[in-house]
């Protein structure tokens, strides 16, 4: 079974169904240490995805694009800009193709770390978001059955999560509260677990 159009149609209806219970939850954690605008933009994204989904073209890279856009328009936050930035990624990959091999996923994973710190300006190892995701591709990595990768994501998600839950934010208004943020987890990589466990 390959990744298509319809995989992300599937995807976005998941998420969206489990962010209708946990945007409260994300609000309320990046609100101690950020904006506390986190769950508001991810239900307003994933919002706007829903609405647009069955119109999205069976070309990959196109659906990918258009999501980008999607969520650019509804979105100005930091987290919406980096999802965007992650979806745009994923697009330029994909353009011309109406399948992708799982096979393919962490270095779809890959370069959008690589896109989101530039465009973050964060690195790793900072506790943010890109620690998750980064792992989530090394978990991938090598993996074919849907299944199983996403098993091995759901692990390395968990498993960074863990790493990082006792060392300080690094970057944006968190580091202003770097102290505070020892002893919890980062809201970005709560907000990609959710997500993950999602789907």
């Amino acid at each position: 079974m390959a990744m298509t159009t319809g995989t992300l149609r599937q995807a976005i209806e998941r998420i969206l169904a489990s962010l209708q219970t946990e945007a409260e939850h994300l609000t309320s954690l990046d609100g101690q240490i950020g904006d506390g605008d986190l769950g508001i933009t991810l239900l307003k994204a994933f919002r706007e995805l829903d609405r647009i989904k069955e119109t999205l073209p069976e070309d990959l890279g196109a659906a990918f694009m258009q999501c980008a856009a999607a969520v650019s328009r509804v979105s100005s936050s930091s987290f919406g800009t980096l999802l965007a930035t992650c979806l745009m990624t994923v697009a330029k990959q994909t353009k011309g193709h109406t399948s992708a091999d799982w096979l393919e996923f962490a270095g779809y994973l890959d370069k959008s770390v690589d896109a989101m710190i530039v465009r973050g300006k964060a690195a790793l190892g900072d506790k943010t978001v890109m620690d998750a995701v980064k792992a989530a591709a090394t978990a991938a990595e090598g993996k074919s059955d849907p299944a199983e990768l996403l098993a091995a994501v759901k692990a390395a998600v968990d498993q960074t999560m863990a790493a990082f839950r006792d060392k300080p934010n690094k970057v944006g208004r968190a580091r202003i509260f770097a102290e505070r943020t020892i002893g919890m987890d980062d809201p970005g990589m709560v907000a990609f677990k959710v997500m993950v466990d999602a789907i």
